[in-house]
């Protein structure tokens, strides 16, 4: 927590007498590149893989290349960077760049008086007040605080009436922050602590999942929420119990979605989630506990074996208030062994979301049965309608989705079914997985089967089981057609088999990644409920594989031999 020896507190001694001042400014856990700030010194702005250059200009005039890159710009968020530099021309630039944005509002754009953006712009202002006022004038110091006292007014004014969800919360927290951070505050502290409290037992639910089922809001919102709680200390006031729970309940979260390589699994609107960002987070997790295998609230279940981790969701759509990143995935599944990534889903972009959007969020675009090429939920479709509500929220989808889980002595066994499909198709997907207690097999069964003394409705009745591959894995179909070679980056060698059925090996796309989407592979089984209702199939990995030979040495305790 930084008592602005660099900021706040030499600020109070300049300023002694004043009730508008800064008293302390939140640490920021956001990792820094000092490097990026010799690029913004010479006028070139990345962000969300664009690039502008000022060429004399102000940045805040120029066309702005993306939504993407404009929030980011205007969420001010790169103030840190500057900060990590800590030069006096680092300093100076930044408040150059500050007094710009304050000299002229007539500038501002519909994006930056977004709810979620001025909130990051405040949490911003006022983490990084050391950089921008550590060694300035009174003169500026007074126009910084008027700025900020507006924006700050700005988002009280905002929080009637911003998205809720993540946004919501997040302009909580910055007026959480606010009145902490400024003097003379007791009455807004109140305000906002306990909207805080309201906020936090309504979103974040009893296993800790966000009530949107994404799991990069658990990443967006500790970022936050780790140093709110630390600023609350720092004033010697008592954090309010929602917090602290909710904390408690958020970190276990973290490494439920984990895989073995440290990435989340693609869920409802996950993207990359930067593996450093995470271990920041999980610094602060004080059990550093298994993960639990079943999240019954936000509808997941995670089975583990061996090096074998599998993380499938088995819950309904959220609320259609929180849904606009939500995704038709119910039932479906990612797998991995060890550090390698196996069975993914395609995830969401980090940037350009809205060239992606639509494909994304249907259920083709995870490892789960489509029946007729149809998502399991309905999108809101109409233009009118989606700029009204400001997205595609969900309007139907599964209501009923069954988890039923045992432990057998050959390994455990899940069963899983949803009735998305029921409304239009007449038709139950059911989905039993078993994983092996070596970690070395997942067997499954899928099957469409209809409702019990009913028919199947239509003569639509195809279906198609998908299974997406990470970019990472090699895959050949093998010459009987009723399987896939796979080859780890590891070396290691798994096989896929469906008994009864032809395989085929299809062009996919993974959106998750570093850089952008990268091609991919789907094995993809195709079939028709009036043929067939079931189709079963497994992934093994080889006895041959290094993992396998290496774990058979070390249960034999024979020395390996010399290279």
């Amino acid at each position: 927590m930084s008592r602005a020896s660099g900021g706040s507190a030499a600020l109070a001694r300049l300023w002694p007498g004043r009730t508008d001042r800064l008293i302390i400014a939140p640490h920021d856990l956001r990792t820094t590149d000092a490097t990026r700030a010799a690029e913004i010194y010479a006028g070139r702005f990345v962000f969300a893989g664009k690039i502008v250059t000022c060429h004399g200009r102000s940045i805040f005039d120029l066309e702005p290349p993306s939504e993407d890159w404009e929030v980011s710009l205007l969420g001010f968020g790169w103030l840190r960077h500057l900060r990590a530099a800590d030069t006096a021309i680092t300093r100076a630039n930044a408040r150059s760049l500050i007094d710009d944005w304050m000299s002229n509002t007539s500038r501002k754009r519909p994006v930056g008086r977004r709810a979620d953006v001025i909130a990051r712009r405040v949490i911003s202002l006022l983490s990084q007040a050391p950089l921008v006022l550590g060694d300035t004038d009174g003169k500026f110091y007074r126009r910084y605080l008027r700025s900020l006292s507006r924006e700050i007014r700005s988002l009280r004014y905002a929080l009637s009436h911003a998205p809720d969800g993540v946004p919501k919360l997040q302009v909580v927290i910055a007026l959480c922050y606010a009145s902490l951070c400024l003097a003379n505050q007791a009455r807004h502290i109140r305000t906002a602590t306990r909207k805080l409290s309201d906020e936090m037992q309504r979103q974040i639910l009893p296993d800790g999942g966000h009530i949107s089922r994404n799991p990069g809001a658990l990443i967006e919102l500790l970022i936050d929420l780790l140093p709110l709680r630390q600023t609350f200390a720092a004033r010697n006031i008592a954090p309010p119990p929602a917090l602290l729970n909710a904390i408690d309940r958020m970190m276990p979260m973290l490494r439920f979605f984990r895989h073995g390589d440290g990435s989340f699994a693609l869920f409802n609107g996950m993207s990359n989630a930067p593996s450093h960002l995470l271990a920041t987070l999980l610094a602060y997790d004080d059990t550093h506990g298994v993960p639990m295998a079943h999240m019954p609230h936000t509808g997941f279940q995670r089975l583990e074996a061996g090096q074998m981790t599998v993380i499938i969701d088995t819950g309904p759509p959220p609320p259609p208030s929180v849904s606009h990143d939500a995704h038709a995935g119910t039932l479906s599944f990612e797998l991995s062994s060890g550090p390698s990534r196996i069975v993914i889903n395609c995830g969401m972009p980090s940037t350009g979301r809205d060239n992606w959007r639509a494909f994304a969020r249907g259920t083709p675009a995870h490892s789960t049965m489509t029946y007729h090429n149809t998502s399991s939920c309905q999108f809101v479709e109409r233009s009118a309608m989606k700029k009204f509500l400001q997205g595609a929220p969900i309007v139907n989808g599964p209501h009923v989705v069954e988890s039923y889980r045992e432990i057998t002595s050959n390994g455990t066994i899940l069963t899983t079914a949803h009735d998305g499909y029921h409304p239009r198709f007449g038709v139950t997907h059911r989905r039993v997985l078993m994983i092996s207690e070596d970690g070395s097999k997942l067997e499954g069964e899928d099957i469409v089967a209809a409702a019990p003394g009913a028919r199947l409705k239509g003569s639509n009745t195809d279906y198609a089981l998908r299974f997406h591959l990470h970019p990472s894995v090699k895959a050949s179909r093998l010459s009987d057609a009723r399987g896939v070679m796979l080859v780890l980056p590891n070396r290691d060698v798994w096989t896929f088999e469906a008994l009864d059925d032809k395989v085929e090996l299809e062009d996919s796309v993974f959106l998750a990644g570093n850089d952008g989407p990268r091609r991919t592979a789907q094995i993809v089984i195709h079939q028709n409920a009036q043929q067939t209702s079931s189709i079963r199939w497994s992934f093994a990995r080889s006895a041959s594989s290094p993992s396998q030979t290496t774990a058979r040495r070390n249960a034999r305790r024979e020395p390996e031999l010399p290279l």
